[in-house]
């Protein structure tokens, strides 16, 4: 089966027309196709009027069990269930998942080191129901899955999207898959100049990547995406492109963006 994995950033879920005109292009991808999406500032906006003030280490999220809560219902359902309805007004028949549905997506709430990040869950592509994937695709649904795992005891867990894209892909391809992930966010792909949306580099290998990070040209949030990208084709992911979400069809036929090999 060949099947394409798509991320898209909460830069997009939280534009509605560019999430709208996005959900037109993914919608008219051929064949099987997998929509992984994050939480973007929705979560954050709605917390501050229901009290719950966010907390961020190092850019990332610390979820108590208020925020936990607060991003269920908002990652789970409100962003989930529109981007779900949306997608049906495109003929294309969606089916909106967390990581509890199924048991589809399993993860171990992540371990107290210098920081308790609380509900947050770690996944593993070890893990990941790929059996009931491929299923529900044979049957004509395309799943969009929330950035939500769960710990198998009872509890849900706040994951990062781009992690599940790539875990999800990566079981895919191990069960012998022929798979294509596709990570947008709002730059042209991976640049030269931080500065400089033309300079996209085209394509990068391992040995390109390495001497990149010691250049200091990748670092950041980027160094983390190519890492999970990189992680991706060692276990058997065809190929990883990096790009705009405006420009998805040309992500999709590598006229655009940045191709991992």
């Amino acid at each position: 089966m060949r099947i394409t994995v798509v991320k898209i950033g909460g830069n997009v879920i939280d534009n509605t027309n560019k999430l709208s005109s996005f959900i037109a292009r993914f919608a008219a991808i051929d064949g099987y196709k997998i929509l992984v999406h994050g939480g973007g500032k929705i979560a954050t906006d709605i917390g501050l009027k229901l009290g719950i003030e966010p907390d961020y280490v190092n850019g990332r999220r610390v979820t108590d069990a208020a925020t936990l809560g607060l991003v269920t219902m908002v990652y789970g359902g409100l962003i989930n269930k529109n981007i779900v309805a949306e997608l049906q007004s495109h003929q294309c028949n969606a089916i909106g998942l967390t990581g509890a549905d199924a048991r589809v997506l399993p993860a171990n709430k992540r371990p107290v080191k210098d920081v308790d990040y609380g509900f947050v869950g770690d996944v593993g592509s070890d893990g990941v129901n790929t059996k009931f994937i491929v299923d529900i695709m044979a049957l004509g649904l395309t799943p969009v899955f929330a950035p939500l795992t769960y710990d198998g005891q009872g509890g849900l867990l706040n994951t990062n999207a781009d992690t599940i894209a790539q875990e999800v892909a990566k079981a895919l391809a191990v069960a012998g898959n022929d798979v294509q992930l596709i990570y947008c966010f709002e730059k042209k792909g991976v640049l030269l100049d931080a500065d400089d949306d033309s300079s996209v580099i085209g394509r990068i290998s391992a040995a390109e990547f390495i001497l990149l990070k010691e250049r200091k040209i990748i670092s950041g949030g980027m160094l983390p995406k190519l890492e999970n990208a990189f992680a991706a084709i060692d276990a058997g992911v065809q190929q990883v492109i990096i790009g705009h979400a405006d420009e998805l069809a040309g992500l999709l036929s590598g006229n655009t963006g940045t191709c991992i090999h």
